[in-house]
């Protein structure tokens, strides 16, 4: 055999071994990671405020899962029951009322609750300007202008319509020169320029808000404080397979106090398990106040 002939028949069994081993990798190349997609409610002033904030968390949970993401960012909280109850999301950090709601429509169900401080609870706030002279809420602030959150909203606008029909026995639309929509943000920040004399809050904003200094520690003061209310939850769709839970479950509630540093906003701490039961509270004022289809 010639020389010649030896080169073309090594080259074309390199050929050959090429095409075997590209053809062995096809189906390999082809497999791509699943794509999770993620939500998370307007907790900070702006969606890209948030998405930049709770990136690093669901970026773990992706990791750990193993998959890709996607996050959205909802600029109200009812936002975050349609995208659940459309199909668009595979998990979502959900307010506790935005979560009912969502519950309510779409049989979405709880799966953790954040810890804050080590605490899974929170409490709602109502502010005011700090020249208000209030000895006792809600008596001495009736014809005040008062700024409540979106409906979505737990603690800026479930909780307060409740202790308002409940407790208080007033109407708060015409107890007070009421308005309602506004993020819990411009809560603050209306109370802060003197735009509104009073507004709701959740004390976790109104702590944050003060420490990243977009409001001043003197620039309002609280007048009233509800009881203990559960924190954010993690949910996850109707029909999410136990296995799955239980793998969420287990990866947050094994974020240590260190991890949530790198992995969370200041003072968020880990994650607590839960069901829907821990929210039955929420559940309670929402039925209460006629927004919940009953059963």
């Amino acid at each position: 055999m010639t020389a010649s002939k030896r080169r073309q028949l090594i080259q074309a069994g390199a050929l050959a071994a090429g095409a075997v081993a590209l053809g062995a990798a096809a189906p390999v190349l082809a497999q791509t990671k699943r794509k999770l997609r993620f939500g998370v409610g307007p907790l900070l002033p702006t969606a890209e405020d948030t998405k930049k904030a709770y990136n690093a968390f669901f970026a773990h949970l992706a990791k750990e899962l193993n998959a890709d993401f996607e996050l959205h960012a909802t600029t109200d909280w009812a936002g975050m029951a349609v995208a659940m109850g459309s199909g668009q999301l595979d998990l979502a950090w959900m307010g506790p009322w935005g979560y009912i709601i969502a519950n309510n429509s779409t049989g979405c169900t709880a799966l953790a609750t954040v810890k804050y401080d080590e605490k899974p609870v929170y409490h709602a706030i109502i502010i005011g300007k700090p020249d208000l002279k209030v000895n006792k809420f809600p008596e001495d602030t009736k014809g005040l202008t008062i700024s409540f959150a979106d409906v979505g909203s737990t603690s800026g606008w479930l909780i307060p319509s409740w202790y308002a029909k409940e407790v208080w026995k007033i109407d708060p639309k015409s107890y007070w020169k009421y308005s309602e929509g506004a993020t819990h943000a411009a809560n603050e920040m209306a109370v802060q320029a003197g735009q509104a004399d009073m507004a709701t809050d959740f004390d976790r904003n109104r702590n944050a808000m003060i420490e990243s200094g977009k409001v001043k520690p003197d620039s309002n003061k609280i007048l009233w404080t509800s009881a203990p209310l559960p924190n954010d939850a993690i949910a996850v769709p109707k029909g999410a397979s136990p296995a799955l839970v239980a793998q969420i479950q287990k990866i947050l509630t094994s974020i240590t106090v260190e991890q949530a540093k790198t992995l969370l906003p200041n003072h968020y701490t880990g994650f607590v398990a839960a069901t829907h039961a821990d929210y039955a509270s929420i559940e309670k004022a929402g039925l209460t106040l006629g927004k919940l289809k009953k059963a």
